[in-house]
């Protein structure tokens, strides 16, 4: 069973203030199943944007969440665009924005193929 998107968010938000980051929700979705969409911003004014993995990089048995990397290190304009697209494609996905230089125990990153 998957937790619900405002359970995983919520959880986030936690841990990246007690690993001493800053996070917000830029955009609530819907509560039980809305995508959540990821923004890391960085010091020098790049960011990167985390997506919902593809279904194929789960197992019968796997209700984590998985996220892969859609703009890596990108100019805020770009994936301001991709985001824009995105919320037209679906209004009740999640969009939460991280301030801290490494992600990788917060959630997990899977490779394209």
């Amino acid at each position: 069973m998957r937790l619900k998107s405002e359970i995983v968010v919520s959880a986030m938000i936690r841990r990246v203030f007690g690993l001493g980051g800053f996070a917000a929700v830029e955009k609530k979705g819907a509560e039980a199943a809305g995508a959540i969409f990821i923004r890391q911003r960085f010091r020098d004014g790049l960011e990167t944007l985390y997506a919902p993995a593809p279904q194929n990089f789960f197992g019968e048995d796997d209700g984590g969440r998985k996220f892969e990397v859609r703009a890596e290190r990108a100019e805020p304009e770009a994936v301001r665009e991709m985001l824009s697209r995105e919320m037209r494609f679906d209004p009740d996905l999640w969009l939460l924005e991280l301030e801290i230089d490494d992600v990788a125990d917060l959630f997990e990153v899977v490779k394209a193929i």
